[in-house]
């Protein structure tokens, strides 16, 4: 089982969501990483060694080490989340 580590941008990111039902998804499914590599809406980015998590409309950016998975951002999909 892995940890779970937030950076302070990813925190702030995810305390601006204004809706607490859309925040309250993405905390749950950030907790569903500890399982890694087998969870779903995980994606390898190809222009960065991170992965992504797909959660409705947001999108969880993040990177693992050995024991530790680390959040970088949470940020709405669109043209540039990437």
């Amino acid at each position: 089982m892995k940890t779970i580590r937030w950076h302070k941008r990813a925190k702030k990111q995810l305390r601006r969501i204004g809706d607490l039902k859309t925040q309250d998804k993405i905390y749950n499914a950030v907790d569903s990483l500890k399982t890694f590599p087998n969870c779903q809406n995980v994606k390898r980015l190809t222009s960065r060694n991170d992965y992504r998590l797909r959660v409705g409309r947001y999108r969880v950016i993040f990177s693992v080490e050995l024991i530790i998975i680390n959040i970088e951002e949470v940020k709405k999909r669109d043209e540039r989340t990437y």
